[in-house]
């Protein structure tokens, strides 16, 4: 891009990345400055776009997926929308608001360049400097570009430089790089004559694309999440009728799967979003005492988890199919990665539509499918993995050294302080980066912490305290799940939502009666803006 540096520049206070749930959520609450959105396609929505596939519906009950000011039509339609129903809502929500303006379609960052500003020089030299003696994190719009980005059109290859003195990144975990096993020296996908493609790929495909691409094939489905688990019922359905070939489901780890939201009668909500269910969780920097009471109620943590189990195994076929997970519901839910089985999922495995391959060790290709480290072969015409995204590494691929080294620093994944701030990375913000219980709250609540934190409401504490925050939460992680690296706060975000709200210098407490309070779930609409 040195090519380009001489072009002229285009100057703004806050520029966005991304034009998802986050990067609106983001354009709106800061849209007193005018921020310019760039989105690489030419829509907003993100994954719900991009990533969907024709029978996607929403995980979480459709007023859990709600901007506080902003209610979704038509309360008595289904409580998990599809993900066409999710695209409309986030237009209404964008046209309202009058987001759109802010965003430039078609337009793709490719790089982006320090320049400096605040407490970090324009060599970078500095980054950590502040880090031992307390260092401060510096002016958020210091009257200067911090950052210099390139932009590439859609319909042109020229480049256009952008500077901003504070830069969101709202491009996302998901979508754009699929992320790939790696395989054995001739043992890859060259060698297999079939077709091979990742879910980002088949979400491109209309119905009867997608059908054609599945009907009367073997199909292989490398994974056993949420996408995997949506995609081999498609496979299924394609496949009715006595010429129709099962779909093998590659499964390496097993996850908790849920029917529906209610546990033996009873709502989920109370097992784990409320005050009362979260209380009895460890939460970051809660102290000694908080801490020793945790351990004194972990067996009732513990009795939940165990509780929820049972139902599964009695109301699912888990044991029938070997799909029961070695490790506690608790760790799944933890980790942002619990899913809704869809009704018909295992009705089509009873029929022999659906059958599932356990892989404990490593896997290869041969010229017609799949060979297990058993010497066991998997003959297939179409192997699709749902092997998930690198969303870290969009980010790397545009953003500069040191600043792309820090951003796993030091634990592998992102010391994000308030789920938004990297204390080592000067004028940028990240909106959608850390999951919970119901991401389009977090990502707003967030957002309206970053526009008041912008517009200078309250200040940050110094570098030194926010990464020892950020590693705090990190530890708690590490301690409640071991697939920590998924970066969620789903057992502590009422506690994560108090800290916004204080800060902001909001009530953290936001029901109208002692008993909803302690018993009810927070949703977005419990956010909604202080005067």
């Amino acid at each position: 891009m040195d090519s380009y540096q001489n072009l002229p520049l285009i100057v703004s206070k806050i520029g966005i990345v991304g034009a998802g749930c986050s990067g609106i959520a983001a354009a709106k609450q800061l849209s007193r400055h005018n921020p310019i959105v760039f989105e690489a396609s030419g829509f907003i929505g993100g994954v719900w776009k991009h990533c969907s596939y024709n029978s996607t519906r929403l995980q979480s009950h459709r007023r859990d997926y709600e901007f506080s000011d902003f209610p979704w039509p038509g309360r008595d339609c289904s409580e998990f929308p599809t993900h066409l129903e999710i695209l409309n809502y986030l237009k209404s929500y964008a046209e309202h608001f009058d987001v759109l303006k802010h965003i430039r379609f078609n337009s793709r960052v490719v790089e982006i360049r320090f320049v400096g500003g605040g407490s970090f020089d324009r060599d970078c030299s500095d980054i950590t400097a502040g880090v031992n003696g307390g260092g401060d994190y510096g002016s958020l719009l210091p009257g200067q570009p911090v950052w210099e980005v390139a932009v590439q059109t859609k319909e042109s290859d020229t480049i256009q430089w952008y500077g901003f003195e504070f830069l969101v990144m709202c491009n996302g975990k998901y979508g754009d790089i699929a992320k790939m096993p790696s395989f054995p020296r001739n043992k890859g996908a060259e060698v297999f004559e079939g077709k091979l493609l990742h879910t980002l790929d088949y979400c491109k495909l209309d119905h009867e694309a997608a059908t054609q691409l599945l009907k009367g094939k073997k199909v292989v489905v490398v994974g056993f999440k949420k996408s995997a688990i949506d995609l081999a019922l498609e496979c299924a359905e394609a496949n009715q009728g006595p010429e129709g070939q099962p779909c093998t489901m590659v499964v390496r780890t097993l996850h908790w799967t849920v029917p529906h939201y209610r546990i033996w009668g009873l709502p989920f909500f109370l097992f784990y979003s409320t005050r009362a269910s979260q209380f009895l969780h460890e939460r970051p920097n809660q102290g000694f005492f908080k801490t020793l009471l945790c351990l004194l109620l972990s067996p009732m943590r513990h009795g939940i988890s165990k509780f929820i189990e049972s139902y599964l195994a009695w109301k699912l076929p888990l044991d029938k199919y070997g799909l029961k997970p070695e490790h506690s519901f608790e760790e799944d839910y933890a980790s942002c990665q619990m899913a809704i089985v869809p009704e018909k999922f295992f009705s089509e495995a009873d029929k022999g539509n659906i059958v599932f391959k356990k892989s404990h060790g490593k896997w290869w290709f041969w010229n017609g499918g799949i060979e297990f480290e058993d010497n066991t072969k998997l003959e297939a015409d179409v192997v699709i993995f749902a092997t998930g995204f690198d969303g870290k590494k969009k980010i790397k691929t545009i953003l500069p050294e040191p600043f792309r080294s820090l951003l796993e620093y030091p634990s592998g994944i992102m010391p994000l302080y308030r789920g938004t701030i990297h204390p080592l990375i000067p004028n940028m913000a990240f909106v959608g980066y850390v999951e919970s219980v119901a991401n389009l709250h977090s990502s707003e609540l967030r957002s309206m912490w970053l526009s008041q934190l912008v517009d200078d409401k309250f200040k940050l504490p110094s570098i030194e305290k926010m990464l020892s925050h950020t590693l705090e939460e990190i530890e708690v992680m590490k301690r409640s799940t071991r697939f920590y690296k998924r970066h969620c706060i789903s057992t502590y975000s009422i506690k994560h939502s108090d800290e916004l709200c204080e800060d902001m210098g909001w009530s953290s407490w936001r029901k109208k009666s002692w008993i909803s309070e302690v018993l009810s779930p927070y949703r977005g609409a419990d956010y909604k803006k202080e005067d």
